[in-house]
């Protein structure tokens, strides 16, 4: 293939790219820059109307900060004192259900350890039973030694 033949080539498939581009994606873009121009002026004119807006409320707000700081005086007073007497009471709540977690903790903890315990001891009968299977090289019956089973666990 000669250089004239690719130039051509490559020219055919540029006007084609150009065309697809031109009809299907160029016309959605600007559209979309058309209307997103279109949100931005209307923001623009948004913010100033907020401005404005801004302004009157800012006054009337200072207005009613000089109020809102008299009455806020008057029961900043007053809550200091519920809060108080709802500080003493809910103290002394807390520390009673602090002593009965604590107490329940306990209880649980021993529980446990009971547990922990139990099972200990079974796995040890377990372990003592395995070793003498393969002491005596034969099956040692759970079921037929239960009596002696249970003497060991008694006695760990």
């Amino acid at each position: 293939m000669n250089l004239n033949a690719t130039l051509f080539a490559q020219m055919i498939v540029f006007f084609i790219l150009w065309w697809v581009v031109a009809r299907f994606v160029w016309p959605p873009l600007v559209k979309a820059l058309d209307e997103r121009a279109t949100k931005v002026a209307e923001g623009l004119a948004a913010a100033e109307r907020g401005k404005a807006d801004l302004a009157s409320a800012s006054k009337l707000a200072e207005e009613e900060l000089v109020r809102a700081r008299q009455e806020g005086g008057q029961r900043v007073a007053e809550a200091e004192k519920r809060a108080q007497l709802s500080a003493d009471e809910i103290r002394s709540n807390a520390q009673a259900e602090a002593a009965r977690i604590i107490n329940q903790a306990k209880q649980d903890a021993e529980q446990q350890v009971s547990r922990a315990r139990d099972v200990l001891r079974a796995e040890v009968a377990s372990l003592a039973v395995r070793g003498a299977e393969q002491i005596l090289r034969r099956e040692v019956d759970p079921k037929a030694h239960a009596a002696l089973l249970d003497q060991l666990k008694a006695e760990l």
